[in-house]
């Protein structure tokens, strides 16, 4: 299928017209569960590829049908792909739970974690295969499992009509290279029927577990929206629960019987606590952040990049009980870091570097192996380029010569041998000219207090609000550089913000030899043809879902919209298309003729920019 995908419409994807549940395409012949049943029968003992005979039809049952969108012609290939179609009736879900897309989009994370949950409690998705040739093989079930994190997915879907689709890969039984048709029948018949009824209609679950789950992510996301005009860039509830169990484990931290350890739980301090309303909820109270330069201070472990991590996630929605339902951040945050060794393409970081050695130009910089200032300077950039109306940075993930350059290093190391003006003279320029905030955690760079507009320390995992302190310390203490020389450091203003257009000649190169694939290897590695894009630094990818549709769409779009229009424009081409309120968006990702992919997750334009810009065989040209 992927060798296929530059084949879709105008718009890297599918048309306009309105959908319902696109099992009812003309192209999927109506059948019945008997002959589903008859067909495997038939097939038992045959040659593997003989599965390809159940392919594309739909299997009508009590109230659902299956679909079998693509066999695979050998066990040890890649599992086969289905879809399980319920009709209005069978789902069965209130029409107050079908209102909008963000309700919809919310009670199909609920519909696929219980599917999950169904097959994960019966074993249908432990692995059955052998080494042995002629051991059976086959007879797993698996789905994408849901993070904290509720996003819009293809993996379940409900529609306006209220029909629901479930889609799964399933791994056909067999032994050796034989079909084990009768084994099959059952697994599809029996053991999957039952697992559809426990997880997909409503008369299955609690009609108040249902509400509480919509509920909560429509008001999570009633509340983003409206960060803006609340004057705010970001919002931390109180009794918010925000550190995890691990660094693989996303899940709310645990209390210690043994130790008697409690999780701390967030409290905003007085002066910035504010009152926020949501449809369901309520009244909110909780931690408001204004714009402007944030700082996020205090000792080692004491929760500063817990409290910025939550914010990094805070442009999603999350699960209740997960303890950061109402930690939200504005939508097109983005988390900078400095990032050695990545590729850079014709980016504009003259505002940050200038007077290379060798001339080598800022303004049009390009390079397959950045350094951690030239990187960070990047990933700035291109954020801005794209829109980005607040940058997350920890100094611990920063380059230090980019962060600040002290008043006896600028005495030692004159201004025309230095080619970087560090960040702390640029943010306050970059909030007045562009209107971009920052949240900023520093542990050791004092100077950044002159430039605050709010400073909060955690104080074992409390944040209190020292702005007045930090102030009265600048004022007592002040920065040894004048504003003249400061001036003559950073300019008048924070500088150009280049728009850039992408080719499809890179994206040609890196897929140009023969059976060339698009393959999200994992949450950090993208497999890109010829090339492989390291995602490890974009830090606000949550699922490995988004991976895959990153890499099917740019597959998918090259040939279609890079057209000499600018990034952001083709990115908000995009985002446009994704937003439309007619059945799964998800879909558009491929050529209409394709069939429908269980595999994605809604990603940011942002992430998708990351992604084509770290793409090596890349090529931009400025605007």
């Amino acid at each position: 299928d992927r060798d296929r995908a530059g084949a879709g419409d105008a718009d890297g994807g599918h048309d306009d017209s309105p959908q319902t549940a696109p099992w009812r395409r003309e192209d999927v012949h109506p059948s019945t569960k008997q002959d589903l049943m008859r067909k495997l029968h038939n097939i038992d003992g045959r040659q593997y590829p003989c599965y390809r005979d159940i392919e594309g039809a739909s299997y009508e049952f009590e109230g659902f049908s299956l679909v079998l969108d693509k066999a695979q012609t050998d066990p040890f290939a890649p599992p086969s792909r289905m879809r399980v179609c319920a009709s209005a009736p069978f789902a069965n879900y209130p029409k107050v739970h079908l209102a909008n897309k963000t309700r919809r989009i919310a009670l199909a994370d609920y519909i696929v974690r219980k599917f999950w949950e169904c097959v994960h409690a019966v074993g249908l998705d432990e692995l059955k295969q052998s080494a042995n040739y002629n051991a059976v093989k086959g007879g797993e079930l698996n789905i994408e499992r849901p993070s904290q994190h509720v996003l819009e997915r293809t993996s379940a879907v409900v529609f306006p009509s209220g029909e629901v689709e479930v889609r799964f890969q399933l791994s056909l039984p067999g032994r050796g290279r034989t079909i084990l048709g009768d084994k099959c029948a059952d697994l599809m018949c029996n053991e999957l029927a039952k697992v559809i009824g426990r997880a997909i209609p409503a008369r299955a679950h609690s009609a108040e577990d249902v509400t509480c789950h919509v509920d909560s992510v429509e008001d999570q996301e009633h509340l983003r929206n409206g960060l803006s005009s609340l004057g705010l860039i970001g919002f931390v509830a109180n009794g918010a629960l925000l550190p995890r169990r691990g660094g693989d484990d996303d899940r709310p931290m645990e209390g210690s019987r043994a130790s008697g350890v409690r999780p701390v739980l967030f409290q905003s301090p007085p002066s910035l606590e504010v009152t926020v309303k949501v449809p369901h909820r309520g009244a909110i109270r909780g931690m408001g952040i204004k714009p402007g330069v944030t700082l996020i201070v205090g000792g080692g472990f004491h929760g500063k990049s817990t409290l910025l991590r939550a914010l990094e996630v805070g442009i999603y929605n999350h699960i209740p009980g997960d303890g950061r339902e109402f930690v939200c951040c504005v939508h097109d945050a983005v988390k900078i870091r400095a990032e050695d060794k990545r590729v850079v393409h014709n980016v504009d970081i003259s505002c940050f570097l200038n007077n290379l050695p060798m001339n080598k130009p800022t303004d049009t910089f390009s390079t397959q192996d950045a350094s951690g200032s030239t990187s960070q300077a990047s990933n700035i950039m291109e954020a801005l380029e794209v829109g980005c109306s607040t940058v997350l940075i920890d100094e611990d993930t920063c380059a230090t010569n980019f962060m600040i350059r002290d008043y006896r290093m600028q005495l030692l190391v004159a201004k025309d041998k230095e080619p970087i003006t560090p960040f702390i003279l640029k943010v306050r320029q970059m909030f007045h000219d562009l209107n971009v905030s920052s949240i900023c955690v520093v542990g050791g760079a004092g100077a950044y207090l002159e430039v605050a507009d709010t400073v909060i320390m955690m104080d074992s995992y409390s944040p209190k609000d020292v702005t007045a302190d930090a102030k009265a310390i600048v004022s007592k203490i002040p920065n040894d550089m004048s504003e003249e020389e400061r001036l003559r450091e950073s300019g008048k203003a924070f500088g150009r913000v280049a728009q850039r257009v992408p080719t499809a000649d890179g994206v040609r190169s890196a897929l140009s030899q023969p059976k060339a694939k698009v393959t999200a290897r994992t949450l950090e590695t993208l497999s890109f043809g010829s090339e492989t894009i390291d995602l490890s630094s974009v830090e606000q990818l949550v699922e490995k879902g988004q991976v895959a549709a990153i890499g099917d769409w740019i597959q998918t779009a090259s040939s279609k919209l890079f057209d000499g229009t600018p990034l952001k424009d083709v990115l908000t081409r995009m985002q446009d298309r994704m937003d439309k309120d007619d059945g799964c968006s998800m879909d558009r990702i491929r050529p209409q003729w394709m069939a429908p992919h269980g595999n994605y997750a809604r990603p940011r334009k942002q992430e998708v920019a990351a992604a084509l810009n770290r793409l090596r065989t890349m090529k931009f040209s400025q605007v």
